[in-house]
């Protein structure tokens, strides 16, 4: 079992800086390691890996599409070449969320609300690798990095005057795939849209929208990584995730662009939750996820408002040092997501991968993407397992066994 330790430094925008300590995911601000952090974890091990400069949309201030601040919104763009010439994969960042005026005024003083602080150059790995050996399917296709700056997985369309905020994630996502729709992809006969965490969730939100982008003859998936954040109860009983998801609908204005077939009966803040948009989705869609998914475990089921006296907090660190009765209650965790993905898992066009580990975001990481002790489900890697069911070699609907029967887990661990 290999585990990854993460050391959550304030400096590399891992973590939080609040009352002296540092969290780890707990911020709703961050859910996914930050570029830099890729050469302090086990990506580290990715030999010189391909560095994407930034591009800012020209003309997307002029429709309103910006970030937080006001700022240009951005891309990273690698061309593909040879038999991916035609082929485009949108990768939609993730980064948390903002609910209120006093956490998006934090944010857009960062890059996850701001192209002021984004760096200039990314390095491309796991699904956006550039080589074959590391990313086998995708390798040589047009590769895109969709930067986030708005704080609602690319949905919102509102504005604070007396804040100077602007909340337009739904411009950001239309005015980029306008640019890249300019820049070939509209020639694309094969495309993929995927995301990680909050641009999981982007993906899902988004996917008939990308389809519906290109004529029926483009093979069009999605693919949503980390992305199925469930809308259940806190370690307390309480509902922190549903309250603080329904801060970011009602902020940012994001309920006129939630899926109708869910508005038409369901709150807006509940069609903000996957679990009640992805048996609509009609676009063929992958969910890839881990059964404990760190953040969640973390920010949704045990966060300190919910854990006052701290008694989740060795085990959300570090899953070895959970109780049996803790264990019991993730168990039940697991649960809830697999009833979440049934109705989902019927649709032969779909596909799944939930793996039994204490992890978050595996695509865009080499070691869990595809690497020599990548983890398995099958005797088969996740690299392997999308790219089976992207060109319909074989269906993936694969669901572990139970914690802690995966012995090929790289679960993060935290200090």
């Amino acid at each position: 079992m290999n585990t990854l330790l993460c050391y959550y430094l304030w400096f590399l925008c891992i973590g939080f800086v609040s009352s002296g300590k540092v969290d780890s995911f707990e911020a709703w601000n961050v859910t996914e390691l930050s570029h830099s952090e890729a050469f302090y974890g086990v990506s580290a091990a990715v030999n010189n890996p391909l560095m994407v400069p930034l591009t800012l949309i020209q003309g997307a201030a002029a429709k309103g599409a910006v970030c937080l601040d006001g700022t240009s919104p951005g891309y990273h763009l690698h061309r593909g070449y040879g038999s991916g010439a035609n082929s485009w994969l949108i990768q939609l960042e993730g980064g948390g969320w903002c609910n209120s005026i006093r956490n998006c005024v934090y944010r857009k003083k960062t890059r996850r609300g701001s192209s002021t602080y984004m760096e200039k150059h990314i390095p491309f790995t796991g699904i956006l690798s550039n080589k074959a050996e590391e990313n086998p399917d995708f390798f040589n296709w047009n590769r895109v990095k969709v930067r986030y700056c708005d704080g609602a997985s690319f949905a919102g369309d509102s504005q604070n005057q007396g804040a100077q905020l602007y909340f337009r994630g739904q411009r950001i996502w239309s005015a980029a795939m306008e640019d890249l729709m300019s820049k070939g992809m509209r020639n694309a006969n094969q495309a993929l849209l995927s995301g990680c965490s909050a641009g999981g969730l982007a993906s899902i939100l988004h996917c008939d929208e990308f389809r519906n982008l290109f004529p029926r003859s483009t093979k069009v998936k999605c693919l949503s990584d980390a992305g199925l954040f469930l809308d259940v109860p806190d370690v307390s009983g309480g509902r922190t995730m549903r309250n603080f998801f329904g801060g970011v609908v009602g902020l940012q204005g994001v309920q006129k662009n939630l899926p109708r077939s869910c508005t038409s009966h369901r709150d807006p803040t509940s069609c903000f939750f996957p679990q009640n948009i992805i048996a609509n989705v009609r676009t063929p869609l992958f969910l890839l996820n881990a059964a404990y998914d760190s953040w969640q475990v973390q920010a949704s089921l045990a966060p300190a408002s919910a854990d006052p006296h701290g008694y989740w907090q060795g085990c959300k660190m570090n899953h070895a040092r959970c109780s049996a009765s803790q264990i019991q209650f993730l168990q039940g965790f697991r649960n809830q997501m697999l009833n979440a993905i049934k109705g989902f898992s019927m649709s032969r066009q779909n596909g799944l991968f939930v793996n039994s580990c204490f992890a978050h975001c595996q695509s865009e990481r080499q070691d869990t993407w595809f690497a020599d002790d990548s983890p398995l489900l099958g005797n088969k890697g996740i690299a392997l397992s999308v790219g089976d069911w992207y060109f319909d070699r074989a269906g993936c609907k694969a669901i572990d066994c139970p914690y802690p029967c995966d012995k090929t887990c790289h679960n993060l661990v935290f200090k």
